[in-house]
């Protein structure tokens, strides 16, 4: 159930990055979301629902990797995929605020 949340949620992220995210620079980050979810699951290797930098590191998920230390707020050393969607969702909300400050 929390995975079909979770997919849900990055499919609206896609669809809704549009215009202003490419202009910005993110939309490349938004046409990844898709591969970013199913990728953890590959990372995964355990199958606990969490990943650690270890997984992440040797894993399919070059976001997570990239950002793993930003997505893992509170310095658990793992992250789930809420974390993952928390953390995209900050960078979506974050988008509009200074597309408008540049102009």
């Amino acid at each position: 159930m929390q995975r079909t949340r979770f997919i849900a949620a990055a499919l609206i992220l896609t669809c809704a990055a549009g215009v202003s995210h490419a202009q910005i620079g993110l939309g490349s980050m938004a046409n990844s979301t898709a591969n970013i979810v199913k990728n953890f699951d590959i990372a995964d290797k355990n199958h606990d629902g969490l990943l650690t930098k270890e997984e992440a590191e040797k894993g399919p998920v070059p976001f997570i990797r990239a950002h793993f230390d930003e997505i893992d707020k509170t310095h658990r050393g793992v992250v789930s995929k809420q974390d993952v969607q928390d953390y995209i969702r900050s960078l979506h909300k974050a988008a509009p605020a200074a597309a408008s400050s540049s102009h």
